[in-house]
């Protein structure tokens, strides 16, 4: 069901949302957070479907606000209209759109703080454009976890740098979760003997995908190592991440992936292995997100240290 509350209040939304709740019997007893998510007019449908995915996992209370770059002037009258999803429309969640423009735009936090579930865990998403610090916006100040995705920005290499240099403990980026499934691989490889450390290690990705960065950052730190990590613009033809080399004194350990979602493991002595690494959409990444509402201590580290020693290695990486 999908209630429309055109120019209306946050209050007027809420008391919407109870009317529903007592009479057609929908519950929000079992939500155990609230995922706010902050974006454009006309990029809410993805991010509300991934959400209603992930909320058969994690059930919770969706709120999403929608504004216009630019609208938050006095120029422009303020307006605030409301959608109100719930049954067979929001998954197992509850979703409230909130399409704010002119003053209503301007204190975002104003505009969910009235909507959240008392005592249960906020978590803040950006699926594309994200603030310049997360963790000191509006909608980052009130939420436990905060998740952006540098790979929707405008230079996803850049964005890396900046959410390294503007760190703050509960932030998280989908750049880090795509690379669970390769980290995964990885660490079963290493695990198996002969137990030679690693002399050498080469990625190589795409330039626009952060996990390349993120992933030879993270080796680097883990295996303590010269790492070098080559990013290949459009005309190479690569998207996202493309292999990784470990180079030991008994021979190399290479996983590339030249068709999508498939991956070719070679070790010496051992025959070829084609392993199922596919990219991970938004609503796995957003539920292995939601799995933890603490912060990722690991990723912090790969984030600030990691990035550090990569790049300031005699190696050189590339930025």
């Amino acid at each position: 069901m999908i209630v429309d509350l055109p120019d209306t209040t946050t209050s007027q939304v809420s008391k919407t949302l109870v009317k529903i709740r007592e009479e057609g019997g929908v519950v929000a007893l079992g939500r155990v957070l609230t995922l706010v998510i902050a974006t454009e007019p006309g990029a809410e449908e993805e991010a509300i479907e991934a959400a209603n995915d992930a909320s058969r996992e994690h059930p919770m209370r969706v709120i999403v606000v929608s504004t216009e770059p630019g609208t938050q002037t006095s120029s422009i009258e303020p307006r605030l209209d409301g959608e109100i999803r719930v049954g067979g429309d929001a998954g197992a969640s509850e979703v409230i759109v909130l399409r704010a423009c002119g003053d209503a735009a301007r204190d975002e936090e104003s505009l969910v703080m009235a909507l959240l579930l008392p005592d249960a865990p906020v978590v803040t998403w950006w699926p594309g454009a994200a603030p310049e610090v997360p963790g000191r916006s509006p909608l980052g100040r009130i939420a436990h976890r905060r998740i952006t995705d540098a790979s929707t920005q405008a230079d996803p290499q850049a964005a890396l740098r900046a959410l390294a240099s503007n760190y703050l403990p509960g932030d998280a980026d989908f750049a880090w979760t795509r690379l669970t499934l390769w980290r995964a691989q990885l660490a079963a490889v290493l695990d198996q003997p002969p137990y030679e450390p690693v002399t050498r290690v080469q990625v190589t990705g795409a330039s626009d995908s952060p996990s390349t960065t993120l992933l030879a950052a993270w080796l680097r730190l883990q295996l303590d190592s010269p790492t070098e990590y080559q990013l290949a613009g459009p005309e190479s033809g690569l998207h996202g991440i493309h292999g990784v080399r470990l180079e030991r004194a008994g021979g190399a350990i290479e996983l590339v992936r030249d068709v999508p979602g498939i991956a070719t493991l070679s070790q010496p002595g051992q025959p070829r292995h084609d392993l199922a690494l596919p990219r991970r959409n938004l609503r796995d990444c957003l539920a292995d997100e939601l799995r933890r509402l603490d912060p990722d201590e690991l990723f912090g580290e790969v984030i600030t240290s990691g990035l550090r020693l990569l790049n300031d290695g005699e190696e050189g990486g590339h930025p």
